[in-house]
């Protein structure tokens, strides 16, 4: 991905000198957070090799570049989703925030962990991500490359942008009522919803894709389905358990939004066949 000399957002909140930050979880953000984990259900620690780690005074040169990239990306997504509001949808984008941390902080929605992957808070509007989770999409998971980073991202931000158009609020409602099962068919649709709207960013990302980049988000979005990582974990796979979708479905929903870049061919929800 083509970064250099692209604006930088200033929607970034750096947390990782600070530390951990305390876990609390609030009543609202068990009831809110769209628990946007990568490993939900799996053995975690056999994916993470003991998490993150807590930075204390200065970063590292590596450390730094991560910030970077995550303020150049988001401010891609910020570029993209302006636009895309405006032309297709009639309204003005709010973009959301990006905490950066390490190893552990606390958030309206409840703790936010290495083990729990990169996840959006409604509640604040805000997407978390644990920079050492790129370190760990790459060494432990198999999904390499920058834009593979990107995607996890912009499946953040696409979460983002369902609170903004109403859908997320939506669907927290209904899985309120509903039974576990029912609650997690529901957010695999939203799941899939948001790699789609990753692939519609993708889409109008002028100029900035490189060769093979599109690759690397569809790698990342097959080595994130629920059915390799409860495979990757050891276990036979739980149909009824998937929170986000296969490996299939999340890569394919992805390539839609991209083939197309138009939001209204993301309807995972009036989907006959996800």
């Amino acid at each position: 991905m083509k970064l250099r000399g692209v604006r930088r957002s200033r929607n970034i909140e750096d947390r990782r000198r600070s530390g951990g930050g305390g876990l609390k979880i609030s009543g609202l953000g068990l009831l809110a957070v769209l628990a946007i984990s990568y490993f939900t259900g799996v053995d975690v620690t056999a994916l993470l090799d003991g998490g993150g780690t807590t930075y204390e005074g200065e970063l590292t040169p590596a450390e730094e570049k991560s910030a970077d990239f995550s303020a150049a990306v988001l401010g891609t997504t910020e570029t993209v989703w302006t636009g895309i509001f405006r032309d297709q949808l009639g309204e003005a984008y709010v973009p959301p925030k990006l905490v950066l941390f390490s190893g552990a902080t606390a958030s309206p929605c409840g703790g936010a962990s290495g083990a729990t992957g990169p996840f959006y808070c409604p509640a604040d509007e805000k997407a978390y991500l644990d920079t050492a989770f790129f370190a760990t999409l790459q060494q432990q998971l198999g999904a390499k490359g920058d834009f593979a980073a990107a995607y996890v991202i912009a499946h953040e931000v696409a979460h983002h942008v369902q609170n903004e158009i109403g859908i997320l609020p939506q669907v927290n409602r209904l899985r309120q009522s509903a039974s576990q099962v029912e609650s997690n068919a529901l957010t695999v649709r939203l799941e899939l919803q948001a790699d789609c709207l990753s692939g519609v960013y993708a889409r109008n990302v002028e100029g900035l894709l490189e060769p093979g980049d599109i690759d690397e988000a569809l790698n990342a979005a097959r080595r994130i389905g629920d059915d390799y990582l409860q495979s990757r974990a050891g276990r036979v796979p739980q149909p009824h358990t998937f929170t986000h979708g296969t490996s299939e479905q999340r890569s394919r929903w992805f390539a839609r939004g991209f083939e197309t870049g138009d939001v209204n061919d993301c309807d995972t929800f009036g989907a006959e066949r996800l």
